[in-house]
């Protein structure tokens, strides 16, 4: 007889429950910790119970990161382990279970229910390289974040206690920028600091580019300012440690970038060929696919990039709108948007489908959507087939 053991996964502790090839409960609820003791812990159980592990399927699904440590302990240890998409556990729930309960005891049953009744997925980790890389680009994206924070920071700071600060360079986050305010981020600071150290700092960060008079009109900006006239030195204070906090952060990124780009060139040649992918794109979109093959048509990795149309269910009528349903990869989503932004300026038949769209009424974002759904065709294509992009790859057919 088989066995099918079916995991809820979790943080801190897992549950799992077994059934047989009938679909009846042999062992109901085995909770463990997502450790070696607990691993350890689940095989004893099991091995009290059946005596024989050997005609045992594991499945899961993939949550968060907080499968990969077991589903390591399992293969390692000879069982075949399927790793499913939340949605398709979500999808069978309905069906098993007509009340719709979620409890771990239940997903447990389910998930081992699912394997039972579809059979084993060929679930297998994406090679070293292709992890460290998503672990670099997911990385990096939260630094980028973590930076963006930072600024509104500042920017809020400065409309309190220099409102006009904003006119005075075109990035307020450039390099120059950044130095006089570390040296002088309030008004008081500027009229304080004498003109030629203020023009020596401007002149040396700048390169040149800003002088003497520019001192003189900074100078004249800060003694005329409207900011507020109290807590200036805790504001000061605060923008100093914030730009700090934000060089320090843009130096790992750039540290980050040298790390990704060389795991990039180990793997993939290809992408940089698309229209919109550039440097920074492309490991993000090659980390967060994994393997192409794990997709068998390009609608299922449209679908993993969650910018497939959404689906509405009323009564036996089926319908589909204009909304992205926002599944699978927000990292890949969000990359495959920035792409497609760049895409129809740089690729004519792009932008001509694009402007087709807008001229049939679609909002920017439902087109932008189905530019989106193109370049993840052509993405397909040229990782299946191992190859360059050709200027023609968009007329393929996204449904195929």
């Amino acid at each position: 007889m088989n066995y099918y053991l079916g995991i809820d996964i979790a943080k801190t502790n897992h549950v799992a429950s077994l059934i047989n090839n009938n679909g009846d409960i042999v062992i109901k609820a085995i909770k463990f910790t997502n450790s070696k003791e607990g691993f350890n812990k689940l095989l004893t159980t099991i091995q009290d119970k059946l005596k024989d592990l050997s005609n045992i399927e594991v499945a899961m699904e993939a949550t968060g990161h907080y499968w990969l440590s077991l589903y390591s302990a399992l293969t390692d240890n000879g069982f075949p382990a399927s790793v499913y998409n939340p949605y398709q556990i979500k999808s069978y729930r309905g069906a098993y279970n007509n009340r719709k309960q979620k409890n771990d005891i239940i997903d447990s049953i389910i998930i081992a229910d699912y394997l039972r009744v579809f059979g084993s997925k060929n679930s297998k980790l994406p090679e070293d390289d292709l992890l460290s890389l998503k672990q670099l680009t997911r990385f990096r994206s939260n630094i980028v974040n973590n930076v963006a924070s930072l600024k509104v920071q500042v920017i809020g700071l400065l409309d309190k206690v220099f409102p006009e600060y904003k006119k005075l360079f075109c990035d307020i986050f450039g390099v120059t920028s950044k130095q006089l305010l570390l040296t002088c981020p309030t008004p008081d600071d500027i009229i304080k600091i004498s003109t030629t150290k203020l023009s020596n700092l401007l002149s040396k960060y700048s390169k040149g580019k800003f002088n003497k008079d520019t001192a003189l009109h900074i100078k004249d900006i800060a003694k005329a300012s409207f900011g507020i006239k109290f807590t200036t030195d805790a504001c000061s204070f605060e923008i100093k440690q914030i730009i700090n906090q934000i060089i320090f952060l843009e130096n790992q990124i750039y540290e980050v970038d040298k790390q990704i780009k060389e795991l990039y060139d180990k793997l993939d040649n290809h992408l940089l060929s698309v229209p919109g992918i550039g440097s920074t794109i492309a490991p993000i979109i090659l980390a967060e696919i994994g393997d192409i093959n794990n997709f068998d048509k390009p609608s299922k990795l449209i679908a993993f990039a969650g910018v497939d149309p959404s689906e509405n269910q009323s009564g036996n009528k089926l319908s589909t709108n204009d909304k992205t349903s926002k599944r699978g990869s927000p990292y890949l989503r969000h990359a495959i948007y920035n792409a497609s932004l760049v895409a129809i300026s740089n690729e004519p038949e792009l932008r001509a489908y694009y402007d087709k769209k807008i001229s049939e009424g679609k909002h920017h974002f439902v087109a932008l959507a189905d530019i989106s759904r193109k370049l993840l065709t052509i993405i397909y294509y040229i990782l299946k087939e191992d190859r360059d992009y050709i200027r023609y790859d968009h007329i393929r057919d996204n449904n195929n």
